[in-house]
């Protein structure tokens, strides 16, 4: 897993949720990221056309390691939160309608860590396959009635939408990203597979990032990156 990129036009309020979730500030030259356990999350100033809810990524999902406790600090915060029947289950409301998932799992090293994508589309069984055959997802048991599959460190969860969905791009979560070995190669050997780039492979000016994008069958942006870990 790599990033999540969020475009939204209050910068400074969500930096604030990023912090209260546990987001450590880390910079790689001009990008200025969160950096969580097994994730980035990127901020960027713009106007985004809607929410998480409604487009190919519903919501995206954490593990913590005590929800008492993350209760407890979200609360102070003042974030939006949204309890469930289940205990060990809640959902967060980031600024701009950014849709989080928190699930406890006491057997986690840190307070927070990076879990799922929930994906929805028209057909779970097309996005698993497409996952599948271009970034070698395996995979999984289903996560109750949802297809599943999993790349190193994510789990990628799939539900049938019988309502139209719209892409990422534009929203606020207007892109998820893959940090990828080689990428050069990869690229190459995606276009003799026939897949289109959405913009080709190139360096991020001032950084040591090199990038390319391609969209999803239910069109989820996705950015590949080389190099974004700032260390």
């Amino acid at each position: 897993m790599g990033h999540f990129h969020v475009v939204v036009r209050d910068v400074d309020a969500q930096n604030r949720f990023w912090l209260a979730l546990g987001g450590v500030p880390v910079e790689n030259g001009p990008l200025k990221m969160f950096q969580f356990p097994g994730v980035y999350v990127l901020v960027r100033k713009g106007d985004p056309m809607g929410g998480t809810v409604g487009s190919s990524v519903n919501h995206i999902g954490f593990f913590v390691k005590s929800m008492p406790d993350s209760l407890a600090k979200w609360e102070a915060a003042g974030l939006k939160i949204e309890k469930t029947q289940n205990p060990k289950q809640a959902y967060l409301s980031a600024p701009e309608e950014i849709r989080l998932e928190m699930i406890e799992d006491s057997s986690i090293a840190t307070p927070i860590a990076s879990r799922h994508i929930h994906f929805h589309s028209a057909s779970a069984v097309e996005m698993q396959s497409w996952y599948v055959k271009i970034f070698g997802a395996k995979p999984v048991e289903a996560r109750g009635s949802n297809t599943a599959a999993e790349i190193p460190g994510v789990n990628l969860t799939f539900s049938k939408d019988e309502m139209s969905v719209a892409s990422t791009k534009g929203r606020s979560l207007d892109h998820i990203g893959f940090e990828v070995k080689n990428l050069q190669t990869y690229c190459k050997k995606l276009e003799a597979a026939g897949v289109k780039l959405d913009q080709p492979y190139h360096q991020i000016p001032n950084s040591r990032v090199w990038v390319a994008y391609v969209t999803d069958p239910a069109g989820t942006y996705i950015e590949l990156t080389e190099g974004l870990d700032p260390k």
